[in-house]
């Protein structure tokens, strides 16, 4: 199964759903979409149809989520794991000061 990606604008958000894996090989493409200009919508990312990520989609999300994107619908475990990133980019952070 491949990543499927839905763009969508409510209001004042601008929603991808995606659907499928989220693997290594598509964070470029989210990359560029996600600086693709948007002027006064929020970022949202609906995960509910995400069957599996790997840890450069779980990196490309906790970076996202930092810079005021929005995670919908993100299963329990991947908020752990992108509770993990975030404390493991703030402790590298931290040392490196």
């Amino acid at each position: 199964m491949t990543l499927r990606i839905d763009i969508s604008d409510e209001r004042d958000q601008v929603v991808f759903t995606l659907t499928g894996r989220i693997q290594a090989e598509h964070v470029s493409e989210l990359q560029a979409l996600v600086k693709s200009d948007f002027p006064n919508h929020t970022l949202v990312l609906d995960l509910k149809e995400v069957k599996l990520v790997d840890r450069d989609a779980v990196h490309f999300l906790t970076e996202i989520e930092a810079q005021g994107a929005k995670l919908r619908n993100c299963s329990a475990f991947v908020r752990q794991w992108i509770s993990r990133e975030r404390d493991e980019m703030e402790h590298r952070t931290t040392e490196q000061v």
